[in-house]
């Protein structure tokens, strides 16, 4: 049911951006500036590592960014709790809703789009590593339908 993986180094780098984002949503718009700060550091770290832009834990991180900047004009800053809410559940229990959408994306998917992918990519259970990975193909779920 819980997925806290302390030990990986992706883990505390969204465990920081959730607490800046709580403190944002608390009051402290600088939480903000600063969750975009640490997004975009990270979003350079894991580039060099994976040595692709196109990779998908890249693909999350930069339209995380996206999400982050549209959210930033101070008419626009209620949108801070869907990031916050769902960071947190990303650490807490590995549902990584960003991941899920960015899934989607024509580059990123085999089948064709369908209310079956949809409902498979977002009532599917969370797993390690890659939703990329984890997600049972959609002849295998509708079998078990």
């Amino acid at each position: 049911m819980f997925m806290i993986d302390h030990k990986d180094l992706s883990w505390w780098y969204w465990f920081a951006t959730a607490c800046l984002l709580t403190a944002g949503v608390a009051g402290y718009p600088m939480g903000f500036f600063l969750a975009i700060g640490l997004t975009v550091f990270q979003l350079i770290h894991f580039t060099i590592r994976e040595r692709s832009i196109t990779a998908f834990p890249i693909q999350v991180r930069f339209w995380y960014l996206i999400l982050l900047l549209v959210a930033l004009p101070e008419p626009l800053q209620i949108i801070y709790w869907v990031p916050t809410v769902g960071t947190w559940a990303q650490l807490i229990f590995g549902y990584c809703t960003m991941a899920r959408c960015v899934s989607l994306l024509p580059w990123n998917r085999n089948e064709r789009f369908s209310v079956g992918l949809l409902r498979k990519t977002f009532f599917s259970r969370p797993v390690r590593g890659s939703i990329m990975q984890g997600l049972p193909s959609l002849k295998q779920t509708e079998d078990h339908a």
